[in-house]
């Protein structure tokens, strides 16, 4: 069941005016947004444990409650499943919990060439757009092996409202059945795509930016670095929230946040498995590209990372480097946050760093 009377916080926190976008709910993200707004007692004995500091850093209260629900769901004996199509559902169910439904835009399938069969593609125009506005692909995350189109729809909505242009979202194949490089060369496939057919989405094909979360920050920095001789050009910004660039996972960060936070080390080490196979390809830039030979020339770049992400020191670093290549870069460590804060939608905060990420991305986007 869905309900339309959900109006955001402002940048203050206080309640929402009139004239500000609508979204709309389920009745599992009211429920779950209510639970998370409960006074700091009542989020106390939900936890049963005391604030959480590392590494300098506190984790957010409600963010630590949200992983305590979660270990009490999981099964007796604390076991995760990994099979692909159960994770796949999980993440679906999910999502309808996790980000409200964002109103005012137009949303369309469709199917495009891909490189062995067509790909489901999903198009986000809001309304009220300037003519002929930039676009973005989205390309999404859940480690090469999980997220949809669904799944994302919510994150899709916000961006696209948000970044004030289209977005287009990709639904790429998905690993163990298809390894790399097969979600990379779908996701060039789309970008070809909404490159050469920019008359027919009604975009200016010369502003088109990527962007992914996670596994599809790793396809979208690698897409930025591949495309640098491509005919059709690269792309205007290159949008990277908590991406993955590394495949050795041989930064402090995973150790230090290895279980506890979401994402576990087992968790990633099963992903990459499915992904990458063949241990002699997570050296390759297509693969791990804070490891490519240069990164001179390649887009403007905004890179968002959480303070308890395992991914937080590959992620820095590729900023880190970037920038010493002379790449503009926007950079935020989102400190008491955990991987997949971008579409934890029940904590109003979290809405407003989307949004804040957002709307960098859509700078370099509205350059003329």
């Amino acid at each position: 069941m869905l309900s339309d009377d959900f109006m955001p916080p402002t940048a203050d926190g206080t309640a929402a005016r009139r004239f500000e976008p609508r979204y709309r709910v389920t009745m599992a993200h009211r429920a779950a947004r209510s639970l998370l707004a409960a006074p700091a007692p009542v989020l106390d004995r939900i936890i049963g444990a005391p604030p959480i500091v590392l590494d300098g850093r506190v984790l957010d209260r409600r963010v630590q409650a949200l992983l305590a629900i979660g270990e009490r769901l999981m099964p007796g004996d604390g076991s995760r499943s990994f099979d692909p199509d159960q994770r796949r559902r999980e993440m679906d169910r999910m999502a309808t919990t996790g980000m409200p439904s964002r109103q005012g835009l137009h949303v369309s399938e469709r199917r495009i060439p891909g490189p062995e069969s067509t790909l489901a593609v999903r198009v986000y125009r809001p309304f009220g757009l300037e003519p002929d506005p930039p676009a973005l692909l989205y390309i999404h995350g859940g480690g090469w092996v999980v997220g949809s189109l669904d799944a994302y729809d919510g994150t899709c909505r916000l961006v696209a409202a948000e970044a004030r242009c289209v977005v287009v979202s990709v639904d790429y194949r998905l690993a163990p059945e298809h390894p790399f490089p097969a979600p990379l060369d779908d996701s060039l496939a789309a970008y070809h795509w909404v490159r050469t057919h920019a008359r027919e989405l009604g975009i200016d094909g010369r502003r088109v930016g990527v962007m992914g979360d996670s596994a599809g920050g790793n396809l979208a920095a690698v897409l930025a670095q591949v495309t640098l001789d491509d005919p059709v050009g690269p792309p205007q910004v290159q949008a990277l929230v908590y991406p993955a660039t590394e495949a050795s996972f041989s930064k402090p960060s995973h150790e230090l946040f290895a279980e506890g936070f979401g994402l576990t080390r087992v968790d990633m080490e099963w992903y990459r498995a499915q992904y990458l196979p063949d241990r002699s390809t997570w050296d390759l830039p297509t693969v791990s590209p804070l490891l490519a030979p240069s990164v001179e020339g390649v887009a403007p770049a905004v890179v968002a990372t959480a303070g308890f992400d395992p991914l937080r020191d590959e992620g820095s670093a590729y900023a880190e480097r970037l920038s010493d290549a002379g790449v503009p870069v926007w950079y935020r460590c989102y400190d008491d946050m955990i991987h997949g804060f971008f579409g934890m939608g029940v904590i109003p905060e979290c809405l407003g760093m989307a949004t804040e990420i957002a709307r960098a991305t859509a700078r370099p986007l509205h350059q003329t």
